[in-house]
């Protein structure tokens, strides 16, 4: 692989916690998340796209195709990663990098380091993970490496029921890249208000 891959935001998630709607557009130190995601994100990729539900038309002033799941009921973020994959193999692209749209300091060598991942294990797959403050270390999935020709294998897993993340790749083999846990934890995300504070104070930091 040597091309830089498409880049996919995710941000089809139902956003309980919030109270619902688009979570990547919440404002944190005068910015939304999802902003913030596509400039980290851009730069490491050969083109954005974001998966989204609903009317499109909400997130046009970010000039980025929008793609929704393609399985129905919520299906979880396989589901993004499966319309990110099929969108990004229509544009002829061997494999994406997904990005979760509620995580907005997520390394600017990202992609950089799942590629080297899985060519170090000779995985088709990698994801990050990083330690917690305890040190134990943690999957982050929604940031991953996906080739797109392992998309007919995934919409089989999902039309079979499949949810998790880690139960699919792990059956392909999954490398993993392991960043430094921080601080700021770099796969911080926000999913109550205390989490959107908490955002501010980061970014404002920063």
């Amino acid at each position: 692989m040597t091309e830089k891959p498409i880049g996919v935001i995710l941000a089809g998630g139902l956003a309980t916690r919030m109270g619902g709607g688009d979570k990547c557009l919440i404002e944190i130190a005068g910015r939304s998340l999802l902003a913030r995601v596509i400039d980290r994100l851009a730069p490491q990729c050969d083109g954005l796209i974001l998966n989204a539900n609903g009317d499109p038309a909400r997130f046009s002033a970010y000039g980025l195709p929008v793609v929704a799941d393609g399985v129905t009921g919520y299906a979880g973020p396989l589901a993004g990663v499966l319309a990110g994959m099929e969108a990004a193999a229509a544009q002829g692209a061997d494999a994406i990098v997904t990005a979760a749209g509620d995580t907005p300091f997520f390394p600017a060598d990202l992609v950089a380091r799942l590629r080297e991942a899985a060519a170090r294990d000779g995985t088709p797959l990698a994801c990050a993970a990083a330690p917690d403050d305890a040190g134990k270390l943690w999957d982050h999935p929604t940031f991953g490496l996906w080739p797109t020709a392992l998309a007919g294998d995934l919409r089989a897993a999902l039309d079979g029921g499949l949810r998790k993340i880690l139960h699919w790749t792990d059956g392909h083999g999954c490398a993993r890249a392991v960043f430094d846990g921080g601080p700021p934890d770099p796969f911080f995300n926000v999913n109550t208000p205390e989490d959107r504070a908490e955002a501010a104070r980061i970014a404002e930091l920063a």
